[in-house]
């Protein structure tokens, strides 16, 4: 199943009006039956142009954990200045090697199965590169099929691009175990000299700018602070990790960024390529940032089943909830009919979802509340479908990987 992204645009972003936007979803959906996942044509489309106007001519690779719809996936790779794919997991990057020819693993793997389908299939092999950070990981490799007795297996090093604040410490996750160009020096070496393994790539990936909203409310000048500190140091540190990587191997791709921080790392000369995918969906905690203004893209709809209370309508399921720290930033948000709000002692729940606001009293059971999602692609573990809508109407259906009965993690 293929869609254009290429073609077709909206003179008004219907998004910039929200009683229009969601109305509109509204009628597009009113025939279908129970909860509902919609992705919006003309938003996707926006959000797919305007990450390649931030990337500056830097290829973006796509980040699929944060789709996990194949069709989308294929046809943000159809537009120009998109290239390759950064899976999640190792069977992931398996079946998306099926019909891909550049599939990173963004993690490292313990999978025994997947290594060893990796080792019986040289065309894979030649399609999919691991991600590595300690020669255990490639002992592994190494203890399911060793060296002579399979393909050369691609790998990359990951390093970490956490900022080490002088006074605050360890600024952003916990990745990798590298961090300096003499530590990654030393494992490309040790790769370069072990047979049955080829370095071909690096990857950092600042979390803290570029999963980091700068517009979020009070701590604002701090976390722009930090940012702007821990984007100089990474600039630098990054070019002399490179160069001392190249003086071991001749490395295909420096990888970086993501959806929040494609123009800093597009400025960095020692990054080839960029990668991004939670800003094609766009959940709402995408709204937090200065430097671009994502367009709702994915959005999901639930039921009102019940009325407890003149100003509190309740809708059935709703505790769809992101990843990360256990935050109300990671719930759900209730955006139509505008006011509403989750309960402080209920939240999103798993069974029903009270919502409280003086909107809700205009609300009759049967009538549906629309959602945005915290991220992007964990909406699509929830639903085996999204109904692709284009001019207040639906014009596909697209099958997430639940929906084609993959369920990698």
């Amino acid at each position: 199943m293929r869609f254009d992204l290429l073609t077709g645009a909206s003179a008004i972003p219907a998004w910039h009006d929200p009683a229009s936007y969601w109305t509109g979803l509204s009628r597009a959906v009113a025939d279908v039956s129970g909860p509902v996942a919609i992705l919006s044509l003309p938003a996707l489309r926006h959000n797919a142009l305007d990450m390649l106007v931030r990337s500056a001519g830097v290829p973006i690779r796509v980040a699929s954990k944060s789709v996990r719809v194949r069709s989308a996936i294929d046809a943000t790779l159809a537009i120009p200045g998109y290239r390759g794919i950064l899976a999640f997991t190792l069977p992931e990057a398996l079946w998306l090697a099926e019909t891909h020819d550049d599939v990173v693993v963004g993690y490292p793997t313990a999978d025994r199965a997947a290594i060893a389908a990796l080792a019986a299939d040289e065309h894979a092999a030649q399609r999919v590169t691991l991600m590595v950070d300690d020669l255990a990981q490639l002992d592994l490799v190494d203890a399911v099929a060793a060296p002579g007795a399979r393909p050369e297996v691609r790998v990359a090093i990951e390093a970490d691009a956490s900022w080490r604040a002088p006074a605050l410490g360890h600024i952003g996750v916990r990745r990798s175990p590298l961090y300096g160009p003499a530590d990654v020096a030393n494992l490309a070496r040790a790769i370069a000299a072990r047979p049955g393994f080829r370095l071909v790539g690096l990857m950092m990936y600042e979390a803290q700018i570029a999963g980091q909203g700068d517009a979020t409310g009070s701590g604002d000048a701090m976390i722009r602070w930090m940012q702007r500190r821990s984007g100089h140091e990474l600039v630098e540190r990054r070019a002399e990790i490179v160069a001392a990587l190249r003086d071991v191997a001749p490395i295909e791709f420096v990888n970086g960024g993501g959806t929040g921080s494609l123009e800093l790392t597009a400025s960095d000369q020692s990054v080839t390529e960029l990668t991004a995918g939670s800003g094609l969906f766009a959940g709402h905690l995408f709204d937090g940032y200065r430097a671009f203004d994502p367009a709702p893209a994915a959005a999901f709809a639930l039921e009102v089943v019940r009325k407890p209370a003149a100003d509190i309508a309740t809708v059935l399921g709703g505790g769809w909830i992101a990843s990360g720290p256990p935050v109300p930033s990671r719930q759900p948000k209730p955006v139509w009919p505008a006011g509403l709000t989750t309960l402080p002692r209920e939240g999103a729940g798993e069974v029903q979802t009270p919502l409280q606001g003086e909107s809700a009293r205009g609300l009759r059971v049967g009538d549906r509340v629309w959602f945005r999602h915290a991220k992007s692609g964990e909406l699509a573990e929830r639903v085996d479908r999204y109904l692709l809508v284009d001019d207040d109407a639906v014009v596909d259906e697209l099958a997430t990987y639940r929906g084609e009965g993959k369920t990698f993690l």
